[in-house]
């Protein structure tokens, strides 16, 4: 929907700037106690945490942002849906971490409710569907979002929750300027968005950089990569409820199926180890 307003780099520039905005006077003061504390960690990790930054605030959000500009959000939401193969073989070559059968068979469980979502209950449409070059940008973003997943077990212990955000958020903005401003100059030119414009910008900025990151690094704290990456199965029904909610898009019988499939898929796929395996 923004993609006539922003550049891709544009887009990811202000969605974090806007987040280190909001973060900056709640997690300011605490930083400034701790600093006695935390500049040894920061000092120490820096490496990883600008490895972290690279991945998650510039690279992932502009390689989507590339591909969307090309391709449909269809296409985006069945590649997006293979974002857990891809965690689950970063886990693997990274830590030694493998799949469990049951995961392996939640994974597919809950791919099978994506496809009944995205082809209305018609399993064949999926042959009309074309991929592009911007279908390869939104694949490429997959295991620069694994990458940081996995790497984020290896955080400092005293650097977390929305500090960790804001950490990454302004490392992330010192590389994003210079990039934002040659895509000004040689690529997409910034011109004045309008006020719908703006206000996706400030949601995208408050809700999904902020709150979605800061609830993902916490969840992947909690269970792990691997388990946490097969909550993004969950993306497109939530899309689809939204949709309903907000457009006054109908719910229909292959909506009930898809959704039940989904949440069977991404239950099994993330329930605890028993003795038994």
């Amino acid at each position: 929907a923004l993609r006539d307003d922003f550049g891709p780099l544009a887009l990811t520039f202000w969605r974090w700037l806007i987040a280190a905005a909001v973060l900056a006077p709640f997690v300011w003061p605490g930083v400034r106690r701790q600093w006695p504390h935390l500049w040894p960690q920061l000092r120490r990790h820096w490496r990883l945490l600008a490895l972290l930054s690279l991945c998650t605030v510039v690279l992932f959000q502009t390689f989507i942002y590339i591909g969307l500009r090309t391709t449909m959000a269809i296409n985006a939401v069945l590649i997006n849906s293979c974002m857990p193969v891809f965690i689950l073989a970063c886990a693997w070559i990274m830590d030694g971490e493998k799949a469990r059968p049951r995961q392996v068979l939640g994974m597919v469980l809950s791919f099978a409710g994506i496809v009944v979502i995205v082809t209305r209950g018609e399993p064949a449409r999926l042959a009309g569907i074309e991929f592009n070059l911007g279908d390869l940008w939104v694949l490429a973003a997959m295991p620069v979002w694994a990458l940081y997943s996995v790497l984020l077990r290896r955080k400092p212990a005293e650097l977390g929750g929305m500090a960790l955000v804001f950490v990454l958020a302004a490392m992330g903005l010192c590389l994003l300027a210079p990039a934002y401003l040659l895509e000004m100059i040689w690529w997409i030119p910034q011109r004045r968005p309008s006020a719908e414009a703006l206000a996706g910008v400030i949601y995208i900025g408050l809700f999904a950089s902020v709150g979605a990151l800061a609830c993902w690094n916490a969840g992947v704290s909690a269970v792990g990569a691997s388990v946490a990456g097969f909550s993004v199965h969950l993306l497109p029904m939530f899309g689809t409820l939204l949709a309903m909610l907000l457009l006054g898009e109908s719910l229909h019988l292959f909506h009930v199926a898809g959704f039940a499939t989904i949440v069977a898929g991404v239950v099994l796929a993330s329930l605890k180890r028993t003795d038994n395996g």
